[in-house]
């Protein structure tokens, strides 16, 4: 039990400490809008020195690809147009179940505006249980668990392509709609660069390919993330914050840490740390605008081929939401105003949330009740196997009907 009286004795600290921490972040925002300024006059000498010294340069910072005064208004969509999403949830593996497998549950959404067509809300789910489902991961130092989570990223990424196709499929006959594909969160998949290259292919390729189809196929995707935790936009400030005529990391500052955030010695460029994208663009766009354009340098990208990722930031109203999408999409300008402008309806349906991801997550949610029936129907198939002593362990049996 939470002792109260303890803990409040602890929250007054804790308020100080944070009215100290909201000056200094207020103080590291001046300072980054002051180098915005500037940088501004030094656009083209800045990307310069970004190329020229980029194998010298121990941080990713973003590549401009607009001019740093671009900050358009997004335009409404036109009144038919179909978005889609799709989202996954799972059951992990327990040792303590009557079975050691697990299930991945991805929900499907796809709504139609002005067309007098039902949406589709439904979800697909897929059990593993054979052993090389639940040990093939092992042989590259990865838990079964985080395979598990590897494995659900590329079954959303093929079951959101399999949903395009089959769209222009039925419309084939029919004038052209409008559509979007979207996905909860960002589609740089930063998470594969600790993994071997062996593991990584079997969850980078097929992604890749899902998303070569939605490329033939002309259909816009993105990606949606609230609340990113991101500072690649800013990183590029930091050119112009060296205090160096050249920005060779390796030479000028060969001691200071990386971060900056209070673990180690900071670099003269680090002066607006630990300031997020977020917090920056939201002081300067209007509800409805959106920043300049912006390539990842991301070093995860040099293995994406052909799908370069942009990204911007958009004030949807609610709050400043980053959207990562494909090279093709941002470098197509009719496509990228199209696809931000029926995002931006979506938040708006949502009450501040894209309301496609929001249902995509409700259709792909596993339940109390749901985990309880899988496992109950599991067990059913394994009796009606012959299977004996088929149960949970003591430890599983107790905890559920603890006395305390």
């Amino acid at each position: 039990m939470l002792d109260l009286t303890k803990l409040a004795q602890q929250m007054q600290g804790m308020s100080q400490h944070l009215t100290k921490e909201a000056l200094a972040a207020q103080n590291r925002l001046e300072i980054a809008h002051k180098l915005l300024e500037e940088a501004k006059t030094e656009q083209e000498k800045l990307l310069e020195l970004e190329e020229s010294w980029s194998d010298r340069i121990i941080f990713n910072p973003a590549i401009l690809r607009e001019s740093l005064d671009t900050y358009p208004q997004i335009n409404p969509p036109p009144k038919n147009h179909t978005v889609f999403a799709t989202d996954g949830s799972q059951i992990a593996p327990s040792h303590h179940e009557i079975a050691y497998c697990y299930l991945l549950n991805v929900g499907r959404v796809m709504l139609h505006y002005g067309q007098s067509i039902y949406p589709l809300l439904d979800s697909i789910p897929e059990v593993f249980y054979q052993a090389d489902d639940l040990y093939i991961s092992r042989q590259w130092g990865i838990r079964t668990e985080e395979w598990m989570g590897y494995r659900r990223t590329v079954s959303e990424a093929l079951a959101l392509a399999e949903l395009g196709c089959e769209w222009v499929k039925i419309n084939s006959n029919s004038l052209p709609t409008p559509t979007l594909a979207m996905v909860d969160g960002s589609l740089i998949y930063w998470f594969l660069e600790s993994i071997p290259s062996e593991a990584r292919d079997r969850i980078l390729k097929p992604i890749l390919n899902a998303w070569n189809k939605l490329k033939l196929t002309r259909i816009p995707l993105i990606g949606y993330l609230s609340a990113s935790r991101s500072s690649e936009s800013l990183s590029f400030l930091r050119l112009k914050a060296c205090i160096y005529d050249e920005p060779d990391c390796m030479t000028n500052c060969p001691n200071v840490g990386l971060g900056g955030f209070g673990f180690a010695e900071k670099a003269p460029c680090q002066l607006f740390e630990p300031l997020r994208d977020v917090v920056f663009w939201s002081s300067i766009l209007q509800p409805g605008q959106r920043s300049p354009l912006w390539q990842s340098s991301a070093r995860i990208l040099d293995l994406y081929g052909e799908h370069i990722i942009y990204f911007c930031y958009v004030h949807v109203g609610t709050e400043v939401a980053r959207i990562d999408l494909p090279e093709w999409v941002a470098e197509d300008e009719e496509i990228l105003e199209l696809a931000l402008g029926m995002m931006l309806a979506q938040v708006h349906k949502g009450y501040g949330y894209p309301v496609v991801l929001a249902e995509a997550h409700n259709q792909a949610v596993v339940k109390g009740g749901d985990r309880a029936s899988f496992f109950a129907l599991l067990e059913q198939e394994m009796i009606k196997a012959g299977l004996k002593n088929v149960g949970t362990s003591y430890k599983e049996t107790r905890k559920r009907g603890s006395i305390a």
